[in-house]
């Protein structure tokens, strides 16, 4: 092999075992062989691993189509919802009670399409959520249609002859929105996976964590990008990590760079609703 080449014997070995973070009686999981979800779902509950999270006390939220399943896989507590409310669900949990962990698990359907709105609204407010974008440029469950992140030209089972839309860039749609988080990654930078989640979780406000994760079956099979290895080719290609200097989002050329691209301490939304509470109530009982 030539020097700087990659090799799937590259990638991470098993380690250590994280039997006891999933619902193994759920084993084995339905996604696709190939399918980069398995590691994004592992890279997050190593992430909990490491940070030693009280699973009686993290929930984890998803919405409809692959990347809704991984609560069902997470042995913490666990709320599979409707396509693109993740975030509302996850809201209305953070709201009752602020001390949970509550990481939100979405595709790029559920975050940019449907679920929109709640997302730049989540965004906005800036609630202690982690939103993992699991984002595979397609709709895999539903049949391969495009998606809202389904770069132009390439096919889908919609777009036989190419798309023509502008792809959202969900890691600018964030920051724009007001999230205080903002990261990217992808399935082939495996050990950057769980650093960010864990860097979302940590951090006290709304955070995004993007992860490009490969679909053979839909996405690369009509696009001609090859198995799974080859996607992971495919992703190193098509991105390159942030450097210092600003990034200039115009002068792309379709390439996505990769790192944090925002991470900012701002008033967090439960933390201003407690605050309000108590004034509040302190006002009723001095009456």
């Amino acid at each position: 092999m030539e020097p700087g080449a990659w090799s799937p014997l590259l990638m991470p070995k098993k380690g250590k075992s994280l039997e006891r973070y999933l619902r193994m009686s759920q084993m084995p999981t339905l996604w696709c062989p190939g399918c980069g979800h398995g590691n994004i779902a592992r890279g997050m509950l190593q992430a909990f691993d490491e940070l030693h999270l009280n699973l009686d006390q993290t929930v984890v939220i998803g919405g409809i189509g692959c990347s809704g399943r991984t609560p069902f896989y997470s042995n913490t507590n666990a709320m599979h919802t409707t396509h693109g409310r993740a975030l509302a669900f996850g809201t209305g949990i953070k709201m009752a009670n602020p001390d949970l962990t509550v990481v939100a698990t979405m595709g790029d359907g559920d975050t940019a399409a449907i679920g929109g709105n709640h997302f730049i609204h989540s965004c906005r407010r800036n609630i202690d959520i982690t939103a993992i974008v699991f984002n595979n440029s397609i709709y895999g469950m539903t049949g391969g249609q495009f998606a809202p992140t389904t770069p132009q030209d390439k096919k889908s089972s919609t777009t036989v002859y190419g798309n023509i839309d502008e792809p959202f860039d969900i890691a600018e749609l964030a920051m724009a929105a007001g999230a205080s988080f903002v990261a990217r990654t992808t399935t082939f930078d495996f050990q950057d996976t769980t650093e960010l989640i864990k860097k979302g979780i940590q951090h006290h406000g709304f955070s995004v964590v993007e992860i490009i994760t490969q679909c053979p079956t839909y996405y690369g099979k009509i696009n001609k990008l090859g198995n799974a290895v080859d996607m992971l080719e495919y992703e190193k290609d098509m991105t390159f990590p942030e450097e210092d200097e600003p990034i200039d989002w115009k002068e792309l050329s379709g390439q996505m760079p990769l790192g944090i691209f925002r991470e900012e301490q701002r008033s967090e939304y439960t933390d201003r609703y407690r605050e309000l509470r108590e004034s509040q109530k302190s006002k009723t009982d001095v009456t």
